[in-house]
C-alpha cells in the first residue's frame, strides 16, 4: 500500500470567510493576507494506491472554467493534478477511483476536462467516481448560500457518462477494507472524510471540516459553513479520536502544512503537535 501526497496548485479566498468570527489581528499572524484581503490556500489530493487500485481524492480545481471566474479566485503554482500524478508515474488511465469528499468547485473541477471539441469529459478514463445520494441531491438543488460553490458543469457530466456510483449514507460506512468513512453535516450536507489504515497508523483527509493546520482552535470554524455548530462538534469529535489514538491529519489547504498529529496541552486544550510531509511516514 502506498500513498501519496498530490499537489494541484493554490487559489485565493478571503481571509475573514476563511476564518469566520476569529478577529483578523489574531489569524492575519498565520496567514497574512493580500491587499485584498485575500489569503492563499493549497488544493491538495491524496493518491492511494492498494495492489492495482488506485484511488485519487478530490481532484482540486481544475482548468476549464473561464477567465472571469479564474480571476476570483487567482489558481496559481506549477503543479498541476496530472503533472503531480505524472510525478508518481501514475497515468490518467491507470486511474481506478475517484472518491470526491464534496462538489464544491475546488474539490471536483479537476474531475472533468474539456477536450479538443470544446466536450466536457471525465479526466481520467478508467475510473469509477464516488460521492453519495444525499449531498448529490443537496449539490443538485443547492440553497443560495452555497450556490456559488456548485457548478454542475463539475459533476453533472459524470452521471451522463455513466461513471458515477454512490455511497450509502450510514455511521459506520466503508469505501474498501482500508478505507471507512466519516459523513459530516457542518460544512456541506453529508461530506465525506476517509480514514485510511496504512499499517499501524490512520490518516484522515479532513477535506473542509478541518482544512489547514491554523483550524485546530475550535473557535477557527469557516464563514463558509452551512452549520458551523455542527462543524464545532465534529471537528471535537475528530480531534479529540487523533489526540488519543495518534491520526495523522492531512489537510487539504493548508499552503504549508500537509500532516500534523494533534495533543493535549497542560489545560486540556488540543493544540497542534507535530508537522510533516506524508513521504516521511513512509520512508
Amino acid at each position: 500500500m502506498k500513498v501519496s501526497s498530490i499537489q494541484t496548485g493554490y487559489f485565493k479566498l478571503d481571509g475573514g470567510s476563511m476564518f469566520g468570527i476569529v478577529p483578523q489581528r489574531l489569524w492575519a499572524r498565520l496567514n497574512p493576507p493580500d491587499e485584498q484581503n485575500l489569503c492563499t490556500w493549497a488544493m491538495r489530493c491524496l493518491l492511494v494506491e492498494i495492489g492495482e487500485r488506485k484511488i485519487l481524492i478530490d481532484t482540486g480545481i481544475g482548468d476549464k472554467q473561464d477567465a472571469k471566474f479564474r480571476s476570483h479566485f487567482a489558481p496559481s503554482g506549477t503543479d498541476t493534478l496530472l503533472t503531480s500524478l505524472a510525478a508518481q508515474n501514475v497515468k490518467p488511465e491507470a486511474i481506478t477511483d475517484v472518491f470526491l469528499t464534496h462538489l464544491h468547485f475546488d474539490h471536483c473541477g479537476g474531475a472533468l476536462y474539456r477536450n479538443e471539441s470544446g466536450a466536457i469529459v471525465p479526466t481520467f478514463p478508467n475510473a469509477t467516481y464516488w460521492t453519495n445520494d444525499k449531498h448529490w441531491d443537496w449539490a443538485m438543488k443547492p440553497n443560495e448560500r452555497e450556490k456559488a460553490s456548485f457548478l454542475k458543469e463539475n459533476f453533472v457530466p459524470l452521471k451522463t457518462a455513466g461513471v458515477l456510483k454512490t455511497i450509502k449514507v450510514r455511521q459506520f460506512a466503508r469505501f474498501c477494507a482500508e478505507i471507512r468513512i466519516f459523513f459530516t453535516y457542518g460544512h456541506t450536507e453529508a461530506m465525506m472524510l476517509p480514514y485510511i489504515q496504512v499499517g499501524d497508523k490512520t490518516i484522515v483527509y479532513c477535506a473542509d471540516t478541518l482544512p489547514s493546520s491554523h483550524h485546530i482552535g475550535m473557535p477557527y470554524i469557516m464563514s463558509y459553513d452551512i452549520r458551523p455548530l455542527d462543524t464545532l462538534n465534529e471537528k471535537q469529535q475528530l480531534l479529540e479520536q487523533a489526540a488519543e489514538e495518534g491520526h495523522i491529519l492531512f489537510f487539504e489547504h493548508d499552503p504549508f502544512v500537509e500532516c500534523a498529529t494533534v495533543k493535549k496541552n497542560e489545560q486540556g486544550r488540543i493544540v497542534l503537535d507535530k508537522t510533516f510531509k506524508l513521504a516521511a511516514l513512509f520512508e
